[in-house]
């Protein structure tokens, strides 16, 4: 609730009952006005041109409403009072923090809190279960599945929509040489994100166990948080250097030539990480100075040392009716060689639309 406040000449101090005050500036609190002539509640959208607004408006009063719920301000430039709620100003008043509920793992935390029953995730409950699960671990595994494409399009329908690809949108494979990607080859996988050839990479991978008549072949997850944990404790020279250098990507094959690049942890404002992108596998030729060329593989060297390491993986042989689906932006992946015959069945989802799920499902704010 807010209990008292201050109209400065640039700004508005505001007190919280139990809370620090905090200052937020006027031109961001007239710029966030929500009623009708500022606002359109149709559309969500706002009305107003912010770069017409006076640098130099002011706050000419101010009145707290229902009891320290609301704040109503009255602006120069408006002769209509703006309300703001308490719930408003606090959520929006500094970037809220990513790392609420997500915990970073190794290889024995995870037991069996990531299995979800295809069966019964039409019920809400199950369903936030697996949204959870993918937000708290970055993995889920679901369990009595239809070995078929219907049944991950089901899944990647309940979360947002099958994402198109070189690759197509619900995919199935088989070990194929004739493929000009190493997921075709029965070789083991070391561990990876995919598409750093990508600019907007996918955010969920789902892959289908539909037949496995085979020996090997064990799934690895990898939790890149985890990695960036241990870097950032003991060689932070190192974690730095995989924030700063930008790695490219490449695809090269099926008609396709892509690029992009990024750092193999990607950082917000407030300095967390939003993206782990490592693919050795796809990394098109270092274009660096000699100084920082020699930094980069050093920190890679480590990176992938920690990514091999037993203690760092989660392993698990995927039978027919499992489906894995995980963060491509935050778990890396991969698989132990095999022999024998195993087809799996797959597709992608964008990050915005499982980040949009779990807005609406109140997973995240």
């Amino acid at each position: 609730m807010i209990k008292n406040f201050k109209l400065k000449k640039n700004n508005v101090e505001i007190f919280f009952v139990n809370r620090k005050s905090k200052i937020y500036p006027n031109i961001w609190l007239r710029d966030h006005i929500k009623n009708t002539e500022n606002w359109d509640f149709r559309t969500n959208q706002r009305k107003t041109f912010t770069a017409n607004l006076a640098p130099d408006l002011k706050a000419v009063k101010g009145k707290i409403l229902e009891n320290g719920k609301l704040l109503s301000i009255t602006w120069s430039d408006s002769s209509s009072p703006a309300k703001y709620s308490h719930k408003f100003l606090l959520n929006n008043s500094e970037k809220k923090q990513l790392k609420k509920n997500i915990k970073p793992w190794i290889g024995r935390d995870i037991k069996n809190q990531i299995y979800i029953d295809y069966n019964k995730i039409d019920k809400n409950k199950n369903f936030l279960n697996l949204l959870e699960s993918l937000h708290k671990y970055g993995f889920a595994v679901i369990k009595n599945c239809k070995p078929n494409l219907k049944s991950v399009k089901k899944i990647a329908n309940k979360i947002g929509y099958v994402r198109n690809s070189i690759f197509g949108g619900l995919w199935t494979f088989e070990s194929d040489n004739k493929k000009a990607d190493s997921a075709y080859s029965q070789e083991e996988l070391r561990p990876h994100t995919d598409s750093t050839y990508s600019n907007d990479a996918p955010g969920l991978q789902l892959l289908l166990c539909c037949k496995y008549n085979a020996k090997g072949g064990a799934s690895i997850m990898v939790d890149g948080l985890s990695i960036a944990r241990e870097l950032k404790k003991n060689h932070q020279k190192l974690f730095k250097t995989l924030t700063k250098i930008k790695v490219k990507g490449k695809y090269l094959g099926d008609g396709v030539d892509l690029e992009a690049e990024r750092p193999v942890f990607r950082l917000n404002n407030n300095k967390e990480i939003v993206q782990v992108s490592f693919n050795n596998y796809d990394r098109a030729p270092i274009e660096l100075p000699y100084k920082s060329t020699l930094e980069f593989y050093n920190a890679i060297k480590k990176f992938d040392q920690l990514a091999n390491s037993k203690k760092y993986q989660w392993r698990h042989i995927l039978r027919p009716g499992e489906l894995l689906i995980f963060n491509n932006w935050r778990v890396m992946h991969g698989r132990g060689s095999f022999s024998g015959k195993r087809k799996m069945a797959g597709c992608y989802i964008n990050k915005e639309d499982f980040d949009s799920c779990c807005r609406m499902n109140s997973i995240i704010n």
